[in-house]
């Protein structure tokens, strides 16, 4: 508590900054990374990329609710702000913004093994994990053991080994019985990019890049951000959450390919 305390107080304000930085932590800039990932830089590893994440958000998830541990402004309420606890989700340890931020980036850095790409993930996971601490919503041990399963995951996204991610994906959900609705999304995302064929080749030129990108980031998004058109009960269910994640998943992974077939020709 005493680091929380001394992050907090020394590296706190403008507290608005450090929000904006654990806000790369959010599902929206992790929907965008992969897709762009996927369609643009390397279609051949996105599965591998899907399978790691979506197994790591299990494991995250089923740690959390296992363990059952608080969090600093659980135990002082003066750490942290209302918008900063605002972005705080269940139990404490592990940190799910250090590791899913790790297993992403990371697991993109060791697939693309470029410098620039090393540089940019570690700059981007050292600071979102830093937030998490000077926001006074995680313990220095949370964000540790985030980071520690982060980068194993982020391994995990270098092969492609759907069966032990599948095992694995069900052991870590057995733990995930309190939560439904977290028990749905991980398994719908695992099980759309297990679906996913990825059989398209990246587009050439910075105009049909620039083309797919977008447009491909419409569609996906007025997928994720539609289902607020859907009863709030039901979209809060455990099976809303599911198909809301399942069909943005495919969207991105079937839909999109098919769309801007012209400029995402199969691979042969």
């Amino acid at each position: 508590m005493n680091i929380v305390k001394t992050l907090h107080d020394t590296l706190g304000g403008p507290e608005s900054i450090w929000l904006l930085i654990t806000s790369l932590g959010r599902d929206e800039v992790f929907i965008i990374v992969i897709a762009l990932y996927a369609w643009l830089v390397n279609p051949r590893g996105a599965r591998a990329l899907g399978v790691a994440f979506a197994t790591s958000y299990l494991a995250n998830t089923g740690l959390k609710f296992a363990l059952d541990l608080p969090r600093p402004f659980h135990l002082d309420p003066s750490v942290a702000g209302r918008a900063a606890q605002a972005t705080a989700g269940g139990p404490g340890l592990p940190s799910g913004h250090a590791q899913m931020t790790a297993t992403l980036w990371l697991g993109m850095a060791a697939t693309l093994q470029r410098r620039g790409v090393w540089a940019l993930a570690i700059a981007l996971v050292v600071l979102v994990s830093l937030s998490r601490l000077v926001l006074g919503v995680h313990f220095p041990s949370d964000v540790v053991v985030g980071l520690l399963l982060g980068a194993a995951f982020a391994w995990v996204a270098t092969r492609d080994v759907p069966r032990l991610t599948w095992v694995g994906a069900f052991t870590f959900a057995l733990a995930l019985l309190p939560s439904l609705a977290a028990l749905a999304v991980g398994l719908s995302i695992l099980g759309a990019f297990l679906m996913s064929r990825f059989e398209y080749a990246a587009p050439r030129g910075a105009a049909s890049r620039l083309l797919v990108g977008l447009g491909g980031l419409l569609l996906v998004f007025a997928v994720y951000f539609g289902f607020r058109v859907v009863p709030e009960e039901l979209r809060h269910s455990g099976a809303g959450t599911a198909i809301r994640h399942f069909l943005t998943v495919l969207t991105a992974t079937e839909l999109v390919p098919l769309v801007f077939r012209r400029w995402m020709p199969t691979r042969a």
